[in-house]
Protein backbone atom coordinates (compact mmCIF):
# COMPACT_ATOMS: atom_id res chain seq x y z
CA UNK A 1 0.00 0.00 0.00
CA UNK A 2 2.45 2.20 0.53
CA UNK A 3 4.47 2.03 -2.62
CA UNK A 4 0.50 3.22 -4.19
CA UNK A 5 0.68 5.98 -1.70
CA UNK A 6 4.18 7.52 -2.86
CA UNK A 7 3.40 6.58 -6.86
CA UNK A 8 0.04 8.91 -6.28
CA UNK A 9 2.23 11.46 -4.11
CA UNK A 10 4.52 11.69 -6.83
CA UNK A 11 1.60 12.07 -9.68
CA UNK A 12 -0.45 14.84 -7.72
CA UNK A 13 2.72 16.68 -6.99
CA UNK A 14 3.56 16.70 -10.44
CA UNK A 15 0.21 17.62 -11.40
CA UNK A 16 -0.02 21.15 -9.21
CA UNK A 17 3.42 22.33 -10.51
CA UNK A 18 2.43 25.87 -8.91
CA UNK A 19 1.43 24.77 -5.75
CA UNK A 20 4.20 22.26 -5.00
CA UNK A 21 6.76 24.66 -6.37
CA UNK A 22 5.44 27.51 -3.43
CA UNK A 23 5.85 24.86 -1.15
CA UNK A 24 9.11 23.65 -1.58
CA UNK A 25 9.90 27.42 -0.88
CA UNK A 26 8.26 27.66 2.37
CA UNK A 27 9.56 24.31 2.93
CA UNK A 28 13.27 24.36 2.07
CA UNK A 29 13.39 28.38 3.66
CA UNK A 30 12.15 27.07 6.95
CA UNK A 31 14.38 24.46 7.21
CA UNK A 32 17.23 26.24 6.00
CA UNK A 33 16.98 28.66 9.06
CA UNK A 34 16.76 25.50 11.48
CA UNK A 35 19.28 23.70 10.09
CA UNK A 36 21.94 26.55 10.27
CA UNK A 37 20.70 26.61 13.94
CA UNK A 38 20.92 23.19 14.61
CA UNK A 39 24.62 23.13 13.08
CA UNK A 40 25.27 26.42 15.19
CA UNK A 41 24.45 24.97 18.63
CA UNK A 42 26.27 21.29 17.60
CA UNK A 43 29.33 23.33 16.95
CA UNK A 44 29.39 25.01 20.22
CA UNK A 45 28.17 21.87 22.24
CA UNK A 46 28.67 19.25 20.02
CA UNK A 47 31.18 16.03 21.29
CA UNK A 48 34.08 16.99 18.97
CA UNK A 49 37.74 17.50 19.42
CA UNK A 50 38.68 18.74 21.19
CA UNK A 51 36.07 18.11 23.55
CA UNK A 52 35.23 14.66 22.48
CA UNK A 53 33.92 13.15 25.91
CA UNK A 54 31.30 16.11 26.63
CA UNK A 55 28.94 12.88 27.96
CA UNK A 56 31.95 12.39 31.16
CA UNK A 57 33.35 16.14 31.62
CA UNK A 58 32.41 18.17 34.16
CA UNK A 59 33.50 22.09 34.98
CA UNK A 60 34.04 24.15 37.53
CA UNK A 61 34.18 27.52 36.23
CA UNK A 62 32.20 30.26 38.62
CA UNK A 63 32.03 30.66 42.29
CA UNK A 64 30.04 32.65 44.58
CA UNK A 65 30.61 33.88 48.07
CA UNK A 66 27.07 35.21 50.16
CA UNK A 67 27.09 36.52 53.60
CA UNK A 68 24.86 39.33 55.64
CA UNK A 69 24.42 42.06 52.45
CA UNK A 70 27.50 41.02 50.74
CA UNK A 71 27.64 39.01 47.46
CA UNK A 72 30.82 38.42 45.69
CA UNK A 73 31.31 36.66 42.20
CA UNK A 74 34.08 35.40 39.74
CA UNK A 75 35.83 33.12 37.93
CA UNK A 76 37.27 29.61 40.59
CA UNK A 77 40.58 30.04 42.42
CA UNK A 78 43.36 27.81 41.86
CA UNK A 79 43.64 27.00 45.80
CA UNK A 80 39.71 26.31 46.08
CA UNK A 81 40.65 23.68 43.35
CA UNK A 82 44.08 22.42 44.02
CA UNK A 83 42.69 22.33 48.32
CA UNK A 84 39.17 20.29 47.40
CA UNK A 85 39.32 18.58 44.62
CA UNK A 86 42.23 16.27 44.58
CA UNK A 87 41.30 12.66 44.53
CA UNK A 88 37.37 13.09 44.42
CA UNK A 89 36.43 9.46 43.76
CA UNK A 90 35.21 8.73 40.66
CA UNK A 91 37.19 11.14 39.29
CA UNK A 92 39.83 9.64 36.91
CA UNK A 93 41.83 12.98 35.75
CA UNK A 94 41.65 16.67 37.17
CA UNK A 95 42.96 19.73 35.62
CA UNK A 96 43.20 23.20 36.39
CA UNK A 97 43.19 25.91 33.87
CA UNK A 98 43.34 29.68 33.71
CA UNK A 99 39.82 31.17 32.04
CA UNK A 100 42.22 32.99 28.87
CA UNK A 101 43.79 36.16 29.08
CA UNK A 102 45.06 38.64 26.24
CA UNK A 103 48.81 38.72 25.86
CA UNK A 104 50.68 40.91 23.47
CA UNK A 105 53.25 39.85 21.46
CA UNK A 106 55.93 41.91 19.13
CA UNK A 107 57.25 40.46 15.75
CA UNK A 108 59.31 42.32 13.88
CA UNK A 109 57.89 45.44 15.44
CA UNK A 110 54.47 44.52 14.56
CA UNK A 111 52.20 43.61 17.59
CA UNK A 112 50.26 40.33 17.53
CA UNK A 113 47.09 40.03 20.83
CA UNK A 114 46.85 36.68 21.33
CA UNK A 115 44.48 34.32 23.91
CA UNK A 116 47.14 32.73 26.20
CA UNK A 117 45.79 30.36 28.54
CA UNK A 118 48.11 28.75 31.22
CA UNK A 119 47.43 25.07 32.23
CA UNK A 120 48.63 21.89 34.25
CA UNK A 121 50.19 18.82 32.68
CA UNK A 122 46.70 16.52 32.55
CA UNK A 123 45.26 19.34 30.50
CA UNK A 124 46.82 17.41 27.56
CA UNK A 125 45.30 14.64 28.77
CA UNK A 126 41.75 15.52 29.55
CA UNK A 127 41.41 17.14 25.95
CA UNK A 128 41.97 15.28 22.64
CA UNK A 129 44.17 17.93 20.70
CA UNK A 130 44.62 17.56 17.05
CA UNK A 131 48.65 18.06 16.97
CA UNK A 132 50.50 19.40 14.03
CA UNK A 133 53.97 19.45 14.68
CA UNK A 134 55.37 18.61 18.25
CA UNK A 135 53.70 17.13 21.41
CA UNK A 136 52.10 18.80 24.38
CA UNK A 137 54.77 19.89 27.62
CA UNK A 138 54.33 16.93 30.82
CA UNK A 139 53.24 17.37 34.31
CA UNK A 140 57.07 17.49 35.00
CA UNK A 141 57.48 20.10 32.99
CA UNK A 142 55.11 22.33 34.48
CA UNK A 143 56.15 21.31 38.12
CA UNK A 144 59.53 22.50 36.87
CA UNK A 145 57.94 25.62 35.67
CA UNK A 146 59.68 24.94 32.48
CA UNK A 147 59.91 27.96 29.41
CA UNK A 148 57.71 25.94 27.15
CA UNK A 149 54.77 26.39 24.88
CA UNK A 150 52.04 25.20 22.63
CA UNK A 151 50.62 26.79 20.17
CA UNK A 152 47.86 27.01 17.63
CA UNK A 153 47.95 26.57 13.72
CA UNK A 154 47.36 30.18 13.42
CA UNK A 155 49.52 31.69 16.06
CA UNK A 156 52.04 29.70 14.13
CA UNK A 157 51.26 31.71 11.14
CA UNK A 158 51.37 34.95 12.46
CA UNK A 159 54.65 33.79 14.50
CA UNK A 160 56.36 32.09 11.84
CA UNK A 161 54.89 32.09 8.43
CA UNK A 162 55.15 29.21 6.50
CA UNK A 163 58.07 27.68 8.77
CA UNK A 164 57.85 25.19 10.93
CA UNK A 165 57.10 26.52 14.85
CA UNK A 166 59.32 23.44 16.48
CA UNK A 167 62.19 25.28 18.68
CA UNK A 168 61.06 28.73 17.91
CA UNK A 169 60.75 31.42 20.90
CA UNK A 170 58.04 33.81 21.63
CA UNK A 171 57.93 36.36 24.25
CA UNK A 172 54.82 36.34 26.35
CA UNK A 173 54.73 38.55 29.25
CA UNK A 174 58.19 39.50 29.22
CA UNK A 175 59.08 35.32 29.59
CA UNK A 176 60.72 33.78 26.47
CA UNK A 177 58.70 30.63 25.87
CA UNK A 178 60.23 27.31 23.68
CA UNK A 179 57.23 26.39 21.07
CA UNK A 180 57.13 22.19 21.46
CA UNK A 181 53.83 21.67 19.95
CA UNK A 182 51.08 22.91 17.39
CA UNK A 183 47.86 21.95 17.75
CA UNK A 184 44.46 22.57 15.42
CA UNK A 185 42.74 25.68 16.07
CA UNK A 186 39.95 25.61 18.80
CA UNK A 187 36.60 27.60 17.91
CA UNK A 188 36.78 30.72 20.58
CA UNK A 189 32.94 29.42 21.03
CA UNK A 190 34.55 26.63 22.99
CA UNK A 191 35.48 28.83 25.58
CA UNK A 192 36.64 25.92 27.95
CA UNK A 193 40.26 24.72 25.12
CA UNK A 194 40.39 27.81 23.23
CA UNK A 195 43.61 29.67 22.72
CA UNK A 196 46.71 30.44 21.04
CA UNK A 197 49.12 30.01 23.42
CA UNK A 198 49.36 27.30 25.91
CA UNK A 199 51.84 27.55 28.44
CA UNK A 200 52.41 26.13 32.06
CA UNK A 201 50.65 27.64 34.99
CA UNK A 202 53.79 27.77 37.15
CA UNK A 203 55.12 30.41 34.15
CA UNK A 204 53.10 32.88 35.50
CA UNK A 205 54.92 36.25 36.70
CA UNK A 206 53.89 35.80 40.48
CA UNK A 207 52.92 32.84 42.78
CA UNK A 208 50.03 34.62 43.95
CA UNK A 209 47.55 32.66 42.69
CA UNK A 210 48.13 29.67 44.62
CA UNK A 211 46.57 31.21 47.94
CA UNK A 212 43.44 32.46 45.48
CA UNK A 213 39.74 31.54 46.27
CA UNK A 214 38.43 33.50 43.70
CA UNK A 215 39.28 34.49 40.53
CA UNK A 216 41.37 33.54 37.54
CA UNK A 217 40.88 29.70 36.82
CA UNK A 218 38.45 26.66 36.02
CA UNK A 219 38.46 23.04 36.78
CA UNK A 220 38.42 20.19 34.22
CA UNK A 221 37.27 16.80 35.87
CA UNK A 222 36.97 13.51 33.63
CA UNK A 223 34.37 11.00 35.37
CA UNK A 224 35.71 7.51 35.04
CA UNK A 225 31.61 6.68 34.09
CA UNK A 226 28.22 8.47 33.86
CA UNK A 227 27.20 6.82 36.99
CA UNK A 228 29.82 8.40 38.65
CA UNK A 229 28.78 12.14 38.02
CA UNK A 230 26.06 12.42 40.68
CA UNK A 231 28.35 10.81 43.69
CA UNK A 232 31.43 13.66 42.46
CA UNK A 233 29.02 16.14 42.73
CA UNK A 234 27.52 14.93 46.03
CA UNK A 235 31.09 15.12 47.63
CA UNK A 236 32.49 18.43 46.09
CA UNK A 237 29.30 19.89 47.92
CA UNK A 238 30.25 18.38 50.93
CA UNK A 239 33.97 19.54 50.65
CA UNK A 240 32.65 22.98 50.21
CA UNK A 241 31.35 22.95 53.61
CA UNK A 242 34.57 22.69 54.90
CA UNK A 243 36.24 25.79 53.10
CA UNK A 244 37.25 28.30 55.54
CA UNK A 245 35.61 31.75 53.99
CA UNK A 246 36.54 35.15 54.14
CA UNK A 247 35.09 37.21 56.91
CA UNK A 248 31.25 38.28 56.65
CA UNK A 249 30.96 35.57 54.28
CA UNK A 250 28.78 32.82 55.11
CA UNK A 251 27.66 30.77 52.10
CA UNK A 252 30.09 29.24 48.94
CA UNK A 253 28.22 28.06 45.84
CA UNK A 254 30.63 26.92 42.75
CA UNK A 255 28.60 23.86 40.92
CA UNK A 256 30.46 20.81 39.32
CA UNK A 257 28.46 20.55 36.75
CA UNK A 258 28.74 19.84 32.74
CA UNK A 259 29.95 22.24 29.84
CA UNK A 260 26.28 23.18 29.02
CA UNK A 261 25.03 23.25 32.54
CA UNK A 262 27.70 25.58 33.24
CA UNK A 263 26.98 27.99 29.83
CA UNK A 264 23.36 27.76 30.59
CA UNK A 265 24.79 29.52 34.49
CA UNK A 266 25.64 32.29 32.59
CA UNK A 267 22.70 33.37 31.05
CA UNK A 268 20.22 35.64 32.05
CA UNK A 269 17.73 32.69 32.53
CA UNK A 270 20.28 31.37 34.64
CA UNK A 271 20.73 31.26 38.28
CA UNK A 272 24.11 31.51 40.12
CA UNK A 273 22.32 31.81 43.79
CA UNK A 274 22.29 27.87 43.94
CA UNK A 275 24.25 24.48 42.68
CA UNK A 276 20.90 23.33 40.83
CA UNK A 277 21.14 22.92 37.06
CA UNK A 278 20.33 25.99 35.29
CA UNK A 279 20.14 23.65 31.55
CA UNK A 280 16.55 22.82 31.54
CA UNK A 281 15.54 26.22 31.41
CA UNK A 282 18.32 26.75 28.31
CA UNK A 283 16.87 23.86 26.77
CA UNK A 284 13.56 25.41 27.08
CA UNK A 285 13.94 28.27 25.73
CA UNK A 286 15.63 26.94 22.59
CA UNK A 287 12.48 24.28 22.24
CA UNK A 288 10.20 27.55 22.44
CA UNK A 289 11.81 29.35 19.58
CA UNK A 290 12.48 26.16 17.38
CA UNK A 291 8.56 25.69 18.30
CA UNK A 292 7.69 29.47 17.51
CA UNK A 293 9.62 30.04 14.04
CA UNK A 294 8.36 26.85 12.83
CA UNK A 295 4.38 27.78 13.96
CA UNK A 296 4.02 30.53 11.62
CA UNK A 297 5.74 28.55 7.93
CA UNK A 298 3.11 25.37 9.12
CA UNK A 299 0.15 27.64 9.67
CA UNK A 300 0.47 28.86 6.09
CA UNK A 301 1.41 25.02 4.62
CA UNK A 302 -1.32 23.72 6.21
CA UNK A 303 -4.16 26.65 4.59
CA UNK A 304 -1.85 25.47 1.34
CA UNK A 305 -2.66 22.02 1.81
CA UNK A 306 -6.23 22.37 2.97
CA UNK A 307 -6.82 24.34 -0.52
CA UNK A 308 -4.79 21.60 -2.55
CA UNK A 309 -7.31 18.70 -0.85
CA UNK A 310 -10.70 20.82 -1.44
CA UNK A 311 -9.18 21.25 -5.63
CA UNK A 312 -9.26 16.92 -5.20
CA UNK A 313 -13.10 16.57 -3.28
CA UNK A 314 -14.17 15.15 -6.15
CA UNK A 315 -12.11 12.73 -6.07
CA UNK A 316 -12.49 11.75 -2.48
CA UNK A 317 -16.03 11.76 -2.55
CA UNK A 318 -15.59 8.98 -5.08
CA UNK A 319 -12.89 7.07 -3.18
CA UNK A 320 -15.58 7.29 -0.20
CA UNK A 321 -17.84 6.25 -2.41
CA UNK A 322 -16.19 2.96 -3.28
CA UNK A 323 -15.65 2.41 0.32
CA UNK A 324 -11.80 3.52 1.14
CA UNK A 325 -12.09 4.48 4.58
CA UNK A 326 -10.57 7.43 7.00
CA UNK A 327 -7.74 6.04 7.79
CA UNK A 328 -6.68 5.13 4.46
CA UNK A 329 -7.29 8.24 2.57
CA UNK A 330 -5.46 10.01 5.70
CA UNK A 331 -2.39 8.15 4.86
CA UNK A 332 -2.46 8.98 1.65
CA UNK A 333 -2.53 12.49 2.04
CA UNK A 334 -0.09 12.26 4.89
CA UNK A 335 2.18 10.62 2.89
CA UNK A 336 2.28 13.23 0.04
CA UNK A 337 3.09 15.69 2.57
CA UNK A 338 5.58 14.09 3.63
CA UNK A 339 6.91 13.34 0.53
CA UNK A 340 6.85 17.26 -0.25
CA UNK A 341 8.57 17.76 3.13
CA UNK A 342 11.55 15.34 1.96
CA UNK A 343 12.19 16.94 -1.52
CA UNK A 344 12.17 20.84 0.64
CA UNK A 345 14.71 18.94 2.77
CA UNK A 346 16.95 17.93 0.67
CA UNK A 347 16.72 21.41 -0.95
CA UNK A 348 17.21 23.05 2.77
CA UNK A 349 20.24 20.31 2.84
CA UNK A 350 22.18 21.50 -0.21
CA UNK A 351 21.27 24.76 0.58
CA UNK A 352 22.73 24.72 3.81
CA UNK A 353 26.02 22.81 3.30
CA UNK A 354 27.03 25.78 0.54
CA UNK A 355 26.03 28.58 2.85
CA UNK A 356 27.97 26.76 6.04
CA UNK A 357 30.83 26.31 3.83
CA UNK A 358 30.51 29.69 2.49
CA UNK A 359 30.52 31.28 5.97
CA UNK A 360 33.29 29.03 7.22
CA UNK A 361 35.53 30.00 4.76
CA UNK A 362 34.57 33.96 5.23
CA UNK A 363 36.54 33.67 8.59
CA UNK A 364 33.62 35.73 10.46
CA UNK A 365 33.73 33.43 13.67
CA UNK A 366 37.58 32.56 13.62
CA UNK A 367 38.65 29.10 13.73
CA UNK A 368 34.88 28.11 13.07
CA UNK A 369 34.43 24.88 11.15
CA UNK A 370 30.54 24.41 11.17
CA UNK A 371 29.24 21.72 9.00
CA UNK A 372 26.01 19.09 8.41
CA UNK A 373 27.88 16.36 10.19
CA UNK A 374 25.84 13.26 11.43
CA UNK A 375 24.24 15.03 14.54
CA UNK A 376 23.24 17.74 12.38
CA UNK A 377 21.80 15.30 9.38
CA UNK A 378 19.62 13.30 12.48
CA UNK A 379 18.28 16.29 13.48
CA UNK A 380 17.54 17.88 10.44
CA UNK A 381 15.74 14.74 9.17
CA UNK A 382 13.57 14.55 12.34
CA UNK A 383 12.49 18.24 12.17
CA UNK A 384 11.78 17.32 8.32
CA UNK A 385 9.34 14.71 9.12
CA UNK A 386 7.89 16.78 12.20
CA UNK A 387 6.99 19.21 10.23
CA UNK A 388 5.62 17.14 7.36
CA UNK A 389 3.44 16.06 9.94
CA UNK A 390 2.38 18.89 11.67
CA UNK A 391 1.50 20.44 8.54
CA UNK A 392 -0.34 17.12 6.41
CA UNK A 393 -2.33 15.76 9.59
CA UNK A 394 -4.94 18.20 10.34
CA UNK A 395 -5.80 18.66 6.63
CA UNK A 396 -5.79 15.27 5.70
CA UNK A 397 -7.71 14.43 8.89
CA UNK A 398 -10.53 17.29 8.43
CA UNK A 399 -11.29 15.96 4.55
CA UNK A 400 -11.11 12.49 5.58
CA UNK A 401 -14.74 13.26 7.77
CA UNK A 402 -16.65 14.55 5.01
CA UNK A 403 -19.65 13.00 3.33
CA UNK A 404 -18.95 11.46 0.02
CA UNK A 405 -22.00 13.86 -1.16
CA UNK A 406 -20.32 16.82 0.66
CA UNK A 407 -17.23 16.04 -1.49
CA UNK A 408 -18.83 15.32 -4.37
CA UNK A 409 -20.27 18.99 -3.99
CA UNK A 410 -17.55 20.60 -3.47
CA UNK A 411 -17.31 21.46 0.31
CA UNK A 412 -14.96 21.42 2.75
CA UNK A 413 -17.48 22.86 5.73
Amino acid sequence: MLKNYLKVAVKVLLRRKVFTGISLFAISMTLVVLMLCVAFLDHVFGPMAPETRQDRTLVITNVLMRGDGNTWGSSVGYKLIDTFARDIPGVELLSIASRGDSVDTYVNNDKITSRLKRTDGAFWKLLDFTFLEGRPYTAQEVDDAQSVAVISRAARERFFGDRSALGGRIEVEGRFLQVIGVVENVSPMRDIPSAEIYAPITTAKSAAYRDELMGGFMALALARTQADIPLIQDEWRSRLKRVELPENYKVIVAPFETPFEAFARRMPLGDRVDDTSQAWKVQAAFAFVAVLFMLLPTVNLVNLNMSRIVERSSEIGVRKAFGASSRTLVGQFIVENIVLTAVGGFIAWVIAFLLLRAFTASGVLPYADLQLNARVFGWALLITLAFGLLSGAYPAWRMSRLHPAQCLQGGSR
